[in-house]
């Protein structure tokens, strides 16, 4: 009997090895598509107003994807499901380069609805992770999981950096390249997986009866955990994808503007090493509380000045304050959901997110253009004072019930 556990327990301790290593390595091409999109989307679009428009595509992408994506992996498992995203993050590389070589706009935004709908996929992780461990581990696990993407962090600019001009004179043809090649050595890891199910729901008791889904999205702990998570996504997106524009628009560099994009994805996800063990020790209410102040502080840098400084400390602020709101609304959600229920109220959860995150994409590129990076700034406080009013009316309900 010991030996079956201890047999379990190192099954366990791979595969979620496994899923850090698939995560730090598929997830490197985020950092640098927020370079990319913006950079390469203005270098080639007919108008200025379009020149986030990948970006924009590439939110859309991953809105339209989410739902269909963790239905997939409920009916033919999570490792079918990464491979596929990393075959189509591969595919989408490819096609930037080709964009580029040719000088095609819109075979761009392809490019990036391919990458959209991958990275989409890959933030299944976070719930594969939790599915992997016991119970007792998984706010460790889903932060632990999130905190892999440092290495995304370190390595995305560097890449970018390395690679943008190894088809010069096409500027960045070889960073989308570089995706491609980094997308396909992430595969080996998922090839790897040792998952026993063919599907999440053959987990689940069929002898139950499930939950419709509207009926799961009205409990007050599972929609404000679903409205935190899409807001800290959202006015992350805001702040973030014209950042580099904004950056070069002010006189500074694209490297200048890569490297506040990269301590920014630091501070993401360093914090998700401890971001676990303070949820557990202070619960998810309060984590998102702080992560939300944060973001409000974050914004208000971004108004005060736009010298180098203010983009460093307001970018690293608003990747903190990401950290603190994604991963306590995660484990929100998670607590309060059924295995039954997971995949596709975890497809709503990340539709939903997606859908605000491509609001927000599209509604920076129209705010940088036609007023100014400050009206970016401004319009992000709003949006975390909804997601404040939804804890607070979760908290008064949570009261009147006891």
């Amino acid at each position: 009997m010991s030996k079956s556990v201890n047999m379990a327990d190192q099954t366990q301790k791979l595969n979620f090895s496994l899923i850090l290593f698939g995560n730090a390595i598929l997830g490197t091409p985020m950092p640098m598509l927020i370079i990319l999109g913006g950079l390469a989307g203005a270098m080639l679009s007919p108008a200025n107003e379009l020149a986030i428009l990948p970006v924009s595509v590439q939110m859309l992408a991953g809105m339209l994807t989410a739902a269909p994506m963790s239905v997939f992996m409920g009916k033919y498992g999570r490792k079918l499901g990464f491979l596929l995203g990393a075959s189509t993050a591969a595919v989408g590389g490819a096609l930037g380069v080709y964009s580029l070589f040719y000088e095609n706009f819109y075979t761009l935004c392809l490019a990036h609805a391919a990458m959209g709908s991958a990275l989409i996929c890959f933030g299944y992780f976070r719930f594969a992770a939790a599915e992997v461990v016991s119970e007792a581990w998984r706010p460790k696990a889903i932060s632990f999981t999130l905190g892999s993407g440092l290495v995304a962090a370190l390595l995305g600019p560097e890449v970018f950096v390395y690679s943008k001009d190894f088809f010069s004179p096409i500027p960045f043809a070889g960073a989308y390249g570089a995706i491609t090649a980094i997308s396909l050595i992430g595969s080996f890891p998922i090839l790897a997986l040792g998952l026993r199910e063919t599907g999440i729901h053959n987990q689940v008791d069929k002898s139950k009866e499930v939950a419709p889904v509207g009926e799961v999205l009205r409990r007050p702990a599972v929609f404000t955990a679903i409205l935190c998570a899409a807001i800290s996504f959202g006015v992350m997106v805001l702040l973030m994808a014209p950042t580099p524009l904004a950056m070069v628009g002010c006189g500074f560099t694209d490297v200048q503007a890569g490297d506040v994009i990269r301590w920014h994805v630091i501070a993401m996800f360093a914090p998700s090493f401890f971001t676990g063990s303070l949820i557990s020790r202070f619960g998810s209410g309060k984590i998102i509380s702080c992560g939300l102040l944060m973001l409000c502080v974050s914004a208000a840098i971004a108004i005060a000045g736009i010298e180098l400084s203010n983009f460093y400390v307001s970018l690293i602020l608003l990747g903190l304050g990401w950290n603190f709101g994604f991963i306590g609304a995660t484990n929100m959600l998670n607590e309060n959901l059924n295995p039954d229920e997971r995949s596709v109220v975890q497809g709503a959860n990340d539709t939903l997110i997606a859908l605000v995150s491509t609001l927000a994409s599209f509604g920076s590129g129209i705010l940088i253009s036609s007023f100014s990076w400050m009206a970016v700034a401004v319009t992000a406080i709003p949006l975390v004072l909804i997601a404040f009013a939804g804890l607070i009316f979760l908290r008064q309900r949570v009261r009147s019930v006891a």
